[in-house]
């Protein structure tokens, strides 16, 4: 990219001073020239209609109409025009819903001068950016809830040797059962023969893989839910 033909950006946010300190970082660049300005949702979407910018910088919390919703319109009316979403925080519950309206990344608005120049360069070329730690944020608030795993288990198994199989499954040893469960480990062991002669596994690994899979399934079972 030369000067000749800088990167158009439009700079989406409430606060005049935000808006101010962005266009006199962005216009020191020769590669990269502020095209318009908005302070909210709707005029962004006026704007990017008229302007066609290469990247809007686009705040989240605006009056009229917020900047996830504005990111969708402009997604939709311009999908060639990539979107930052400026944000104070890192834990912005708004992230993922943003990604979901076509946001191309995400920086945060005290992001060093030299940092957001890289990141509009790279987000003109294709690049997904995410600032400071929202990364790692967005791949946990888009981790789906997992459900209580369900473990079959025969009806001969008693109830303590119920509990005894979910502490397997969570990893603990004989002794840290024992302990658990305020009984002697001779008589945890004699709870894990008895296991495995019901459920016609071989030995402790196997039982384990099985009380984690529950891939042993037979018509004759009832379903328990395993310690969170």
């Amino acid at each position: 990219m030369t000067s000749a033909n800088p990167i158009q950006v439009l700079l989406v946010d409430d606060e005049e001073l935000v808006r101010y300190g962005l266009k006199a970082i962005i216009n020191a660049e020769a590669s990269i020239q502020v095209a318009g300005e908005a302070s909210h949702g709707e005029e962004a979407i006026s704007q990017a209609q008229h302007l066609q910018p290469d990247v809007v910088l686009m705040d989240i919390n605006m009056p009229l109409m917020d900047g996830v919703v504005a990111t969708g319109k402009i997604h939709h009316l311009l999908p060639h025009t990539k979107i930052l979403i400026l944000t104070t925080r890192d834990d912005d519950k708004c992230l993922v819903e943003a990604m979901q309206q076509g946001a191309a990344g995400f920086l945060l608005k005290n992001t060093p001068p030299q940092d957001l120049i890289q990141i509009i360069q790279s987000t003109h070329k294709g690049y997904m950016q995410f600032g400071p730690n929202i990364g790692q944020k967005l791949c946990q608030q888009l981790k789906p809830d997992v459900p209580p795993k369900k473990l079959d288990i025969p009806k001969e198994v008693t109830p303590r040797e119920q509990e005894v199989i979910q502490l397997i499954a969570e990893g603990a040893s004989n002794r840290e059962i024992a302990q658990i469960l305020h009984i002697k480990e001779k008589t945890v062991k004699n709870h894990v023969s008895n296991i495995l002669s019901r459920v016609g596994l071989r030995d402790r690994t196997q039982l384990a893989i099985w009380a984690n899979t529950a891939a042993t399934k037979t018509p004759d079972t009832v379903a328990i839910p395993l310690l969170a």
